[in-house]
């Protein structure tokens, strides 16, 4: 399987017409998205971004033609956006945990964020999560996290985990200060879109939101 993401922003006051033009368009995406074998497909709003992400085969990708239509349902809903991620391009996968991938997501409890790195620090967010890889090694995580992957456009970082509810125990206070000490140090190059380190910093976020999926 292979996992694609694109990343786009809201032009200002443009929010309620980008959702509107959506809708208007939706039909016509998800039988495109159904044609080329593209699902679980799922796009995601904080503030002025927008992050999509889906899922396909291994080697399947859209025809000129799909992206014709695609480059024709864009202009459809007007001047409302634009493009972080390059279209037809893949985003930067930066850091992968897959794990077990439940395919029924029934019981998923989704974990999706963004943060915004300090100028130049691309390759240091990378290293410091290729780290995390190697320390991983070869085990493959049971859960409950699965298909967590974090992307990369401009200084834009977007994130996209999938958590078994049925796996979730307590937090543990040794989990909670590796945590603390792991997101305090994250933040010497970066800086929070969404609310996850909220607890943490005393600042206040909105909490991301989905404004589409199609399986």
């Amino acid at each position: 399987m292979e996992r694609h993401a694109i990343a786009m922003r809201i032009k200002p006051g443009c929010f309620n017409e980008y959702r509107r033009g959506l809708g208007e368009i939706w039909s016509s995406l998800t039988t495109a998205l159904d044609r080329i074998g593209i699902r679980n497909f799922s796009l995601w709003n904080i503030e002025e971004l927008i992050f999509g992400y889906c899922e396909t085969e291994d080697g399947v990708s859209p025809s000129e033609g799909d992206w014709e239509l695609f480059r024709k349902l864009g202009a459809e809903m007007g001047d409302t956006f634009e493009w972080i991620s390059t279209p037809g391009e893949p985003m930067r996968l930066m850091y992968q945990d897959f794990g077990i991938v439940r395919e029924n997501k029934e019981l998923i409890r989704h974990r999706v964020f963004a943060t915004r790195l300090k100028p130049g620090t691309q390759e240091e967010y990378k290293r410091r999560h290729d780290a995390l890889v190697e320390q991983r090694g070869n085990t493959v995580n049971p859960g409950p996290d699965s298909n967590f992957s974090i992307w990369n456009a401009g200084d834009y970082i977007f994130g996209y985990d999938e958590i078994d509810i049925t796996m979730e125990t307590a937090e543990t206070e040794e989990d909670r200060q590796n945590t603390i000490a792991w997101e305090t140090k994250m933040l010497e190059i970066m800086s929070w879109y969404t609310d996850d380190v909220d607890w943490i910093t005393g600042l206040h976020h909105k909490h991301i939101q989905k404004i589409g999926h199609h399986n």
